[in-house]
């Protein structure tokens, strides 16, 4: 008779040594799916302009699902792109001060094809040590050699660029996610034009925020369609859709067309949401005060919390960032929060590139006055002891 097979090894046994790691490190993470319609006060989304839920964004998102179908079908290259793709392009081109843009499915592959498609083995990318995750995977992904500089520091960038005689790429974030400061981008752009290097901006948490009518922080820096300056942005955050895109001369945009696989290989931005970002876009080209209402309630928030002696970054931006004492104590700090009926945002390692564990709040223009009072309060009243001037 057949012998049983033995049972086999666990192949996986090594994962279970790494969740009791990553919880006595108090680093576990989980998905808690949010209904319909919640009833805490959000200052954890990235729904800066209060835009996701507008009637114009919500029917932009039915209109274009109606008219175009659930998905694009296909890849760009093939039957993914559709009339309302390339109205969107040339509407953010227009709004945003530059040549030409590329959509694509998300901001994550926007940066990738960025990085990847103007880099390769020959180059050097030089990149702030504050970049978000996907510019860092970017760069491994370009096979170029990397240099990662100190956060901010356009002398470091000059000197590094200066060792370097082939083609190289500076890549920054404008608006850094994790503390809300943003880029010296005429310092960075400066050195770039003076050793003869190309600069890459994620402007994603820019866009709708900073510059004249929310027109990103590369517009305020009167950098918008500088023959050697690229934009990537996301369609999640201030537009309150999905998607993301690549911004810049047109020679640019026709190269990424050809050669981002995050482009060629991918499908479609889906219509709902090509239409829903159009219609956004729209909406704050009619309201540009959105954007400063977004900044003052940061400051607003940033000045109240800081005052009863927690210890926050300034923003620049629409990013207001708390410190906490330790990883356990921040998760603790977000779940009375949230019990308490408001939603924030729960940065801990290795999201944070300082080690550092954080609240990170998000200012939404749409916040009331009322709103504002009340979640400096909560906040105040679930802080760990040891968070006050820390």
């Amino acid at each position: 008779m057949p012998q049983p097979h033995p049972e086999p090894a666990d192949v996986f046994a090594w994962i279970d040594d790494a969740e009791r790691a990553r919880e006595q490190a108090g680093l576990v993470r989980t998905l808690r799916p949010r209904p319909a319609s919640s009833p805490l006060l959000d200052l954890a989304s990235n729904d800066y302009l209060g835009l996701s839920r507008h009637p114009e964004t919500v029917r932009g998102a039915r209109d274009a699902a109606e008219r175009w179908g659930a998905g694009a079908t296909g890849s760009r290259l093939v039957t993914g792109t559709t009339e309302l793709h390339a109205e969107l392009e040339r509407e953010l081109a227009a709004f945003c001060g530059f040549e030409a843009a590329l959509v694509l499915s998300s901001g994550y592959a926007a940066n990738l094809a960025a990085v990847t498609a103007l880099s390769d083995r020959g180059t050097l990318v030089v990149s702030d040590a504050g970049n978000h995750a996907s510019i860092v995977d970017g760069c491994r992904l370009s096979r170029a050699g990397t240099a990662v500089i100190p956060h901010a520091d356009p002398e470091a960038a000059r000197k590094t660029l200066g060792t370097y005689d082939g083609r190289a790429l500076l890549v920054s974030d404008s608006v850094f996610s994790v503390d809300g400061d943003a880029a010296p981008l005429a310092a960075y752009a400066a050195a770039c034009r003076d050793e003869g290097a190309a600069l890459v901006v994620d402007d994603a948490h820019g866009l709708g925020v900073l510059g004249e009518g929310g027109r990103g922080a590369l517009h305020a820096a009167g950098l918008a369609g500088a023959p050697g300056v690229v934009a990537t942005l996301t369609l999640s955050k201030s537009l309150g859709s999905q998607g993301g895109a690549v911004l810049g001369p047109a020679k640019v945009i026709r190269h990424l067309v050809n050669t981002a696989r995050t482009f060629i290989f991918d499908t479609g931005l889906a219509p709902a949401a090509a239409g829903a970002a159009l219609a956004s876009l729209r909406l704050l080209a009619r309201e540009p005060e959105r954007a400063g209402r977004a900044r003052e309630v940061a400051g607003r928030l940033y000045g109240r919390l800081t005052a009863s002696g927690l210890t926050a970054a300034r923003p620049d931006a629409a990013v207001v960032s708390v410190r906490a004492p330790s990883a356990s104590a921040a998760l603790r700090w977000a779940a009375d929060c949230r019990e308490a009926g408001l939603s924030v945002g729960c940065f801990r390692p290795p999201s944070v590139p300082d080690g550092i564990s954080r609240l990170r709040l998000t200012a939404r223009a749409d916040l009331t006055g009322d709103e504002i009072s009340r979640a400096v309060e909560t906040i105040l009243a679930t802080a760990p002891a040891a968070a006050v001037d820390l």
